[in-house]
């Protein structure tokens, strides 16, 4: 199996093999070969001969390369919507959005093609002018998760790429198929010119050697909090700029004059949709005592109306991604069952699932309080636990209980409450009375340890670029 792309030729991983599992009936799909030390660093060492080309060709041109990788992902949608159903286990339907949205995402930064703005600094001195300019980073090593394997990489790739990056992409080893097929079916397209868009697959050990590689100049990364964390720390040896879209631990006031029907629906996609593996799931929701008791029988009503199942039926929610998934939102459950919570719906090990697979059914829990271990850690699947909250201080104080700082939703119909919500909540993007979900012009970015850097938008765009000071006298 070729899974390593190195200046436009495909290669076997030289290294032994991870293997890739279905998470629906835990067996093997295949086993993605690792790629060697000598072929990480050929493949960074194509990405840096291939970049200053690149970074001098026409910015429409490098457009162009963007909705020609679009297009190929479009005309190969129900390909890769099948890889990524097998692989994630989420369902078909919900894959092919995910192969949709990265075709968009490419799109939507090929129109910045002709957008990216310098300035001019008037200067000290008489006959000088200050320009200002905006230049590639260089070569960009892109890391990415496991739970939207596609969308992540495109998200990394396509901004970068655009502004005249060269890159050496590592996809997850839990769920690679998706991207190295994509890659494989741009190859041959030729979207892009040869060294621009190199691939090495493996684990831990070859992110460590990527991101430590002295012509690496940026690392984006999109994960675990302490892998994010240990890559930071390599980076440091070389001072690449790294840009970390990480975990989180989302709260969600529901206050006592919210809509409920509204926020039952929000919340429930927020805390449920994809078996709860999104980075802003909503996972602490804060409930005024008034409304709380009819809030959560809103909220059980919706989660026992989800249905959960092999991702070739007809079904809203897939299992969780793997054994250790598995086995840790199992743990958080049994836990808070025992720290006091009740199990109001859902939960695991239950008669109705399969023997086999890696099943949590969508569940919520209330008579969680803040001393509770699901309140504190970021638990990533499909549960829900309430806390009844007294005012809006307090509610705005347990929300921010937490070293996270991704996202983070209120419901209400008062506007002074939501402006000191949006100045006081401490996350990097807030929702008001709709569920999650960032748009292509928004900017996703965590505060605290949630990440530096961010996604999406002129924001996301601009980590990519580096500004050049000239210092032009013409007299």
């Amino acid at each position: 199996m070729t899974t390593v792309l190195i200046n436009g030729a495909w290669e076997v991983g030289e290294n032994a093999g991870l293997p890739v599992v279905d998470p629906a009936t835990e067996r093997e799909i295949c086993n993605v070969p690792s790629a060697s030390e000598d072929q990480v660093r050929r493949a960074v060492e194509a990405a840096a001969a291939a970049q200053p080309a690149w970074a001098v060709l026409e910015p429409w041109r490098r457009a162009d390369a963007l909705r020609a990788m679009a297009a190929c992902l479009s005309q190969n949608r129900q390909e890769l919507a099948e890889l990524i159903s097998a692989e994630v286990g989420k369902p078909l339907r919900k894959a092919g959005e995910d192969v949709d949205n990265a075709a968009v995402y490419l799109d939507y930064m090929a129109q910045w093609d002709r957008r990216i703005e310098g300035e001019i600094v008037p200067a000290d001195n008489r006959d000088e002018t200050i320009l200002l300019t905006r230049v590639p980073v260089g070569v960009v090593a892109a890391i990415t998760a496991w739970n939207y394997p596609l969308d992540l990489f495109i998200r990394k790739a396509a901004p970068a790429l655009v502004t005249g990056n060269t890159m050496v992409v590592k996809p997850t080893e839990v769920t690679p198929l998706a991207t190295i097929r994509a890659i494989e079916l741009i190859s041959e397209q030729k979207c892009v010119p040869d060294g621009v868009l190199n691939l090495v697959t493996g684990g831990g050990a070859v992110g460590a050697q990527l991101c430590s590689h002295p012509l690496v100049n940026m690392i984006t990364m999109t994960g675990h909090r302490d892998t994010g964390k240990r890559i930071m720390a390599g980076a440091a040896t070389t001072l690449a700029r790294v840009s970390l879209e990480l975990g989180g631990s989302a709260p969600a006031i529901v206050w006592k004059d919210a809509d409920l029907n509204l926020a039952a629906d929000a919340i429930a996609f927020a805390s449920f949709e994809n078996s709860g593996q999104v980075c802003t799931s909503s996972e602490r929701i804060l409930v005024h005592r008034d409304v709380h008791d009819d809030f959560v029988e809103r909220l059980v009503e919706r989660a026992n109306r989800l249905k959960v199942g092999s991702s070739r039926d007809d079904v809203d929610l897939g299992p969780l991604v793997n054994r250790v998934q598995y086995q840790k939102v199992s743990e958080a459950i049994d836990l808070a069952r025992a720290e006091g919570g009740t199990l109001r719906c859902g939960g695991h090990s239950l008669p109705s699932l399969p023997a086999s697979g890696y099943w949590v059914r969508p569940t919520v829990m209330t008579g969680v309080t803040p001393e509770m271990s699901i309140f504190n850690e970021e638990t990533f699947g499909p549960i829900a636990p309430v806390v009844r909250i007294d005012s809006f201080e307090e509610a705005i104080r347990l929300a921010n209980a937490t070293r996270y700082g991704l996202s983070a939703f209120l419901f209400s119909n008062d506007y002074r409450l939501i402006m000191r919500a949006q100045n006081e909540l401490r996350f990097g993007e807030i929702y008001v009375n709709r569920t999650m979900g960032e748009a292509l012009q928004g900017f996703h970015n965590g505060h605290q340890e949630s990440g530096i850097g961010g996604e999406d938008g002129k924001h996301g765009l601009l980590k990519y670029t580096q500004i050049r000071t000239v210092y032009h006298r013409y007299g």
